[in-house]
């Protein structure tokens, strides 16, 4: 079984390979690997390690931590490798079919920035309305979005009073960011973590500026 696992290490030469020497001695082969953010001397990691059969994703800890200075944020399943440049294949299809294209972005995003799910939303006089929404994406009713209209991309506290108390009782992580106009949004959700970094959010407002433009063009 895959795992994605984030770590927190020391920007410094070597770290990234004790760590993947650790995660070796306990079976790990890691698949995939990619810097989510550099700052401060410290760096931010995703890698996914596929684990043999009858090992905990605890070890993946155990292991990675035992690295002087290594923390790790969070240890989830994953399907697949990390598919961390395929946004210019997403906008692509995306203008080949613009009348399905929100439907194409929801499915496409989580896979891009590693998130559950993906759902648009906007704001008319009968209230909230979804306007597309991923196949993992929460069926729960969404009846207040007070943070709409946005004007930029931002980090969004999951435990506001707004969201779904399933979203809570997971420790979903939550960003989104304007799509094409304040009123219209996109919102990611990462159902127990881990949290979304500056530079994903920076990430997912760039990609949106683009697919908004396909799409309103």
């Amino acid at each position: 079984m895959s795992f994605l696992i984030r770590v927190q290490l020391p920007d410094s030469p070597g770290t990234l390979g004790a760590v993947a020497t650790a995660l070796g001695t306990i079976g790990a082969d890691i698949l995939s690997v990619d810097v989510v953010e550099r700052t401060g001397g410290v760096a931010i990691d995703d890698l996914v390690c596929e684990l043999p059969s009858g090992r905990l994703p605890d070890a993946l800890i155990t292991a990675a931590e035992s690295i002087p200075g290594v923390e790790v944020d969070a240890v989830r399943p994953y399907a697949g490798v990390l598919d961390t440049h395929r946004e210019l294949e997403l906008v692509e299809e995306i203008a080949a079919q613009p009348a399905s294209g929100l439907e194409t972005l929801v499915e496409g995003v989580p896979r891009i920035i590693r998130a559950g799910w993906s759902i648009v939303v906007t704001h008319t006089e009968d209230g909230i309305v979804r306007l597309a929404s991923s196949s993992a994406s929460p069926e729960v009713p969404i009846t207040d979005l007070p943070w709409l209209p946005l004007e930029r991309a931002t980090v969004l506290d999951g435990e506001d009073s707004w969201v779904p108390e399933t979203w809570q009782e997971l420790g979903t992580e939550l960003a989104a960011t304007p799509l094409g106009k304040p009123g219209r949004a996109l919102l990611v959700g990462r159902p127990g973590g881990p949290m979304f970094r500056a530079a994903e959010v920076a990430r997912l407002a760039h990609f949106a500026g683009i697919v908004a433009v396909v799409l309103d063009g």
